[in-house]
């Protein structure tokens, strides 16, 4: 993440929102204004290394079946 100040109850609903399938990237950005190369890094540092592995090999096996997902 390029080191935006964001509080911790703000984290928490950026994950949640991320781990989601129905919500895309471009969602989170409207609302919070982070990309989607600044939610893979804040969930690159806040999940276990396994966990970030699994939900970044299940975005890309969506994204491969539909073309406007995250």
């Amino acid at each position: 993440m390029s080191r935006l100040v964001i509080d911790t109850a703000t984290e928490s609903e950026i994950i949640e929102m991320a781990l989601s399938d129905h919500v895309t990237f471009a969602q989170i950005r409207a609302l919070h204004g982070v990309g989607p190369d600044d939610v893979k890094a804040l969930m690159r540092r806040r999940l276990k290394p396994a966990s970030y592995r699994a939900w970044r090999k299940r975005v890309r096996r969506f994204a491969d079946r539909r073309e406007a997902y995250k």
